[in-house]
């Protein structure tokens, strides 16, 4: 590849990468807020629609808006629930897992700050709630109106389960024995003793169902709507699929799988038992008036109980953070096909799950995320190490050989042919190798993005600190000339606009951005002066981009970075290559158009 080819391979690159970083700044960051504001009104005041009609759903309609308080207290009597990491209430009239807030996180890294809100009743603003029952023809079932009644204990909690009983009046006593254990797992027994005298057919189901969902949550880098796995593969749906009104159902039947609709981080999924077959759903639906409804749900087979006898089955909620230890966990005791795959891996999975291990590893040993970031930087380095002292070696080489460069090009200044075909006869003379210097490159491109990954949609890293002012490695650097680098206390990322957030730039960004000019200095400088240009701009441009990136892959590469330029320095110096950081391609342009 002559320096033509691979000045623009650089150039293609560094566009691909400054595309990468207008859609953080443009996109990400922007829903990032978004979805904050949504959680503090999901805190304040929701609106409500309709029940599903099981295990299919109605169309959903348009109430009055109520307080959450209002709504739990408008549902009648609940049952309490207080375990470990969640607490809330399952509504009594239709036995509703409609009320659950997760203990353990919160809307910002102020621990007094709102926890985060994943189930909600219905009339209000987000309803999102999980629901069993049964199905049948000529038979009077479980629906949303049917009132419990509370038999045993008094509030949910881990080794404490609840019964609840409803008589249909024709013979048929449902009872529910719902249980939690010490993380995210419901655990819903649903029995019917038959004392109608005869034969009775059901359909048990479960289904997870909500409305007016986080519709700017879902972007190329995120999956957010249906998730699931059917026949050992996972079954996605973005909300998307159901914008229009009329939208045929996904349907898939299996044995083994479970079905759910997921946040970034946090998913409600409904579980049948993994032994049995069962038909799966994903469906939406619009009102005129807007309101969209999703429901993901699943259908047993048929429960023929025979006059005088019953029947029980049991199904699982999982309602909680998509903490991969935990979904790790019940994938395995509890044999749940691919639970882990409710985190968004994304279509590298084979890098982003070796990468959170590793991290997650490092993360055990340190004691920090922070210091994982930097101990994987140093792995990954050790790892290409042989490459880059090679490629490292074919730039020193490359550096060496420019004032010769220069002096061709001055030759053949009036003839860009011949200045190429004697650019390339020096390459052949002197055994130098252009491509070879793009080496590194081109492995930090699945690095990057393996990385960007793991930090966006992991929840270990949400609110991860680091040391000093870098309080979440999933957020933006908060310190910023604006705010006098943290001396004035407000978050620039926070309260300026999203069309300023550009001005805003961290302690870290600046780092990168000097690193980064650093770095360039030690290459070598491009021959034409277009894009020597444009190369000299690059590290301000990325400078202000890494502003609004993670703080975490902020870190990354400017301890990258540091790396990159101890091992390129010594390198250089043991070829021979002189290094004047200061005396760049502006001094030899001149010379070169004199002439």
């Amino acid at each position: 590849m002559n320096e033509g080819n691979n000045k623009n391979f650089l150039i293609a690159l560094a566009l691909s990468l400054l595309v990468f970083a207008v859609w953080q700044y443009f996109v990400a960051t922007p829903q990032m807020e978004a979805e904050r504001a949504r959680q503090a009104e999901l805190t304040k005041q929701e609106r409500s629609a309709a029940p599903p009609a099981a295990p299919g759903m109605a169309a959903a309609q348009v109430a009055a808006a109520l307080s959450r308080e209002a709504a739990l207290k408008a549902g009648g009597s609940r049952v309490a629930i207080d375990a470990p990491m969640v607490h809330g209430s399952i509504q009594l009239n239709g036995a509703r897992m409609d009320d659950l807030r997760l203990k353990n996180y919160h809307e910002t890294i102020d621990p007094k700050s709102d926890e985060i809100v994943l189930l909600a009743p219905r009339n209000t603003a987000y309803p999102y709630y999980a629901e069993f029952g049964w199905v049948a023809q000529g038979v009077r079932t479980p629906n949303a109106q049917s009132m419990w009644k509370q038999t045993s204990g008094s509030v949910l909690a881990p080794g404490k389960p609840v019964t609840l009983i409803w008589d249909n009046g024709q013979g048929l006593v449902f009872s529910r024995v719902v249980a939690i254990d010490d993380r995210y797992m419901f655990t819903v027994a649903d029995s019917v003793k038959n004392n109608s005298g005869r034969e009775i057919t059901l359909y048990p189901y479960g289904a997870v169902e909500r409305q007016n969902a986080p519709l700017h949550e879902g972007n190329f880098m995120l999956h957010t709507g249906f998730v699931g796995v059917a026949n050992g593969s996972q079954i996605d749906a973005p909300y998307s699929d159901f914008a229009e009104p009329g939208t045929r159902p996904v349907n898939f039947n299996t044995t083994g799988g479970w079905a759910g609709i997921t946040d970034k981080y946090w998913i409600a999924a409904v579980i049948p038992p993994q032994s049995e077959a069962f038909d799966g759903q994903y469906l939406g639906s619009r009102t005129p008036a807007g309101v969209q409804a999703y429901q993901a749900n699943y259908r047993l087979s048929a429960r023929r109980i025979a006059a005088g006898g019953a029947v029980t089955v049991t199904h699982r909620l999982f309602a909680g953070a998509k903490v991969v230890s935990v979904l790790q966990d019940y994938e395995e005791r509890q044999q749940i096909a691919m639970f882990t795959n409710a985190v968004d891996w994304g279509w590298f999975w084979f890098l982003t799950r070796p990468f959170f291990s590793v991290l997650d590893w490092l993360n055990k040993l340190l004691g920090n995320f922070g210091l994982a970031i930097l101990a994987l930087t140093v792995v990954v380095k050790v790892l290409f190490f042989p490459l880059a002292n090679a490629s490292f070696r074919a730039m020193s080489k490359m550096k060496k050989l420019q004032p010769q460069m220069e002096q061709l090009k001055k030759e053949h200044s009036e003839d860009p042919q011949k200045f190429q075909t004697a650019m390339m006869e020096l390459y052949k003379r002197e055994k130098a190798n252009p491509i070879a210097g793009c080496v590194p490159i081109l492995l930090t491109i699945p690095v990057f993005f393996a990385l960007y990954k793991v930090l966006f949609v992991t929840i270990e890293m949400r609110h991860a600190p680091f040391y000093g002012w870098i309080r979440d490695l999933s957020a933006p650097d908060p310190t910023s000339y604006i705010n006098l680098f943290g001396l004035l206390p407000f978050n620039p990322h926070t309260a300026l606009p999203g069309v300023l957030l550009f001005l805003s730039l961290g302690v870290w960004p600046i780092l990168y951005g000097v690193t980064m000019w650093v770095q360039q200095k030690l290459n070598p400088a491009p021959t034409d002066p277009v894009q020597q240009k444009m190369f000299a701009f690059m590290p301000l441009i990325f400078t202000f981009l890494f502003g609004s990136f993670p703080a975490g892959l902020v870190i990354y590469y400017t301890w990258n970075n540091i790396l990159t330029i101890i091992q390129q320095w010594y390198i250089m110096r043991r070829e021979g290559v002189e290094i004047h950081l200061f005396e760049g391609w502006g001094k030899k342009k001149p010379a070169a158009n004199d002439a």
